[in-house]
């Protein structure tokens, strides 16, 4: 998800923690170990300061710090803050940084981005692309959630952020259920196949891929799938001139379910189809025939 929407998590959850009778810099503890929570396996952008890292973002993102083994390192490190900051030690805040930074990393292997969830163990890129990277609807409950608990005085705000969750995770499920079926759907007609969740809820690209041809088609549960786009991939390219020459190709191939190989005049690059917008991938890697390389500069998740 993006930082917005894990700022929103973290708040969310201190939200739905029963603060009465408790002291102030207890209550800053909280709030401290559910934004850092929701925030601290980002930490691995300190990444960009190198040109190793660079190179290897789209591997190295969301990867060894996004993983479950790491949620109870990042909660004992929040812990441990909390203590020295304000010489509070209690379970509640292990709990609490703990549920945050599991929020960060599940709710990230559910878009298109994906999360390294069992690094460094199973270096598999979990992404199962039912929610859009920035999900509206999430927000929107967010949004009512907060208004309730500001002018419903008579209602205890804890109460109404637990029923934000349960509405929250209603959500998930809702779209899991619908990609679960598209993706199974899909599979019989495609060997490879991947979900991307469009911002609007329900609605879903499916990206198929048999052998040389890549499929790019609109889907929802009630519509079924209609066909967008039909790429031809240059399976039998030899790419090492495109490695040599651009590093991040070989790490986009490595990080994509599957890739779209190019090769004419022009350019020999690789894309991941499942950012193909307008005619060209959002996340696209290639060389000029004239021995120079580019690559699109901007990256998002």
């Amino acid at each position: 998800m993006d930082s917005v929407t894990h700022t929103l998590f973290g708040l969310t959850t201190y939200g739905s923690v029963k603060k009465e009778k408790i002291s102030k810099p207890y209550k800053r503890a909280l709030l401290f170990s559910a934004l850092v929570g929701s925030q601290i396996p980002d930490i691995d952008v300190v990444m960009n300061l190198t040109e190793v890292g660079r190179i290897n973002e789209q591997l190295w993102h969301r990867g060894l710090t996004h993983s479950l083994f790491f949620v109870p390192l990042w909660a004992g490190l929040i812990y441990w803050l909390c203590s020295i900051f304000w010489g509070v030690k209690d379970r509640g805040l292990f709990k609490l940084a703990f549920i945050n930074v599991l929020i960060h990393d599940l709710s990230d292997s559910l878009n298109t981005w994906g999360t390294g969830l069992l690094e460094p163990i199973f270096p598999v890129r979990v992404s199962l692309g039912t929610l859009s990277i920035v999900d509206f609807v999430i927000w929107g409950i967010m949004l009512v959630g907060f208004l309730i608990s500001l002018l419903k005085k008579n209602i205890k705000s804890y109460h109404v952020y637990r029923a934000v969750w349960l509405f929250i995770g209603l959500h998930i499920l809702l779209q899991g259920f619908q990609g679960y079926y598209l993706h199974q759907l899909a599979s019989e007609k495609y060997h490879q196949v991947a979900l991307k969740a469009e911002f609007i809820p329900s609605q879903f690209s499916v990206i198929g891929k048999n052998g040389d041809m890549v499929e790019i088609s609109r889907a929802s549960v009630w519509s079924g799938m209609e066909s967008l786009e039909i790429l031809k991939s240059a399976e039998d390219v030899n790419l090492e001139p495109l490695f040599e020459q651009n590093p991040k190709a070989k790490v986009l191939m490595a990080w994509s379910p599957f890739v779209v190989v190019v090769d004419n005049d022009e350019r020999l690059g690789v894309f991941d189809p499942r950012f193909y917008v307008n005619g060209e991938s959002f996340l696209y890697e290639y060389i000029l025939k004239n021995n120079t390389f580019s690559s699109n500069p901007s990256r998002n998740g």
